[in-house]
Parts: C-alpha cells; sequence; structure tokens
C-alpha cells in the first residue's frame, strides 16, 4: 500500500510537477529533491522567489514526512512550517532539498528540512509539523 500511496500522491500533486522537481527516496522519512532555478522562479532579474523556495520547502518536508506514514496506510498535511531563509538563490543554481523525519508520532510527524546549492551552501533550512490521518480520509483514495 505504502508505493500506491506515493504513486497516487505524485499523479495528483500537480503543483509539485510545476515546480519542476525530482523526487528520490532514500528510505522511508529521508528523502531529496533537486531542481534547478529557472525564469519563471525568479522574484527579480537573477533571485528566486522566497515562495519558491517555500513551496520547495513544504515539499521535501511533506514528501519526507508521507513516505513515513505510508508505511501504516495513513497521508499528512502540513499543520506548521518555520523556515529561515540563510542565503539567496539564483539563476541556475541546482538545488538539493532535503527532509529528514525527527520524530514519527501517533498523530503528528515532525520534520526537519534543508535547502542547498550546487556549492553545498545552506540556503535555507526549515522544522514542520505534519497531521497524519488515515489514507480513505484523503482525496487520493480513488480508483
Amino acid at each position: 500500500m505504502s508505493k500506491e500511496i506515493l504513486k497516487r500522491y505524485h499523479q495528483t500533486n500537480h503543483f509539485g510537477a510545476n515546480l519542476g522537481i525530482e523526487l528520490n527516496i532514500t528510505e522511508p522519512g529521508n528523502i531529496n529533491y533537486e531542481v534547478e532555478v529557472k525564469k519563471h522562479h525568479l522574484a527579480t532579474m537573477h533571485s528566486a522567489h522566497g515562495g519558491f523556495l517555500a513551496a520547495i520547502m513544504d515539499q521535501v518536508v511533506g514528501t519526507s514526512a508521507l513516505s513515513m506514514a505510508t508505511l501504516d496506510g495513513n497521508v499528512v498535511s502540513t499543520v506548521e512550517l518555520k523556515m529561515n531563509f540563510l542565503n539567496g538563490a539564483f539563476l541556475g543554481d541546482k538545488l538539493l532539498a532535503t527532509g529528514l523525519v525527527l520524530k514519527k508520532g501517533k498523530k503528528l510527524i515532525v520534520v526537519e528540512g534543508k535547502i542547498f546549492n550546487q556549492n553545498q551552501q545552506l540556503l535555507v533550512t526549515g522544522l514542520a509539523t505534519l497531521n497524519v490521518y488515515p489514507f480513505d480520509k484523503s482525496d487520493m483514495n480513488f480508483k
């Protein structure tokens, strides 16, 4: 069921696909996304929009939690996301976003996220809390 839930999530996650991110699951609860900063991600002539970076962070912490929750037939939704923007991302940068589950409870999962550029410079840190609930209550429960 775990792989089927992740497959359905990627079928329905049009926003994530629009970001141009590529997923790699190292193990449940430990994932990363890769993406190149393109012109349509910019807020200025060369700098990526903070909303783009925030969207990547929400994707990485959410998918990290989801990869863990699906083991029990559950899905997740973001309850809280705190971020620190430490350095900018620029046109052409190749970003690596990592997500790692710090704590899995029955109802909540806490995840740490980080976004780096191609020089391994830390750009953004994040900490998220996600709600865990049964797959049957999600809108991904289609046949």
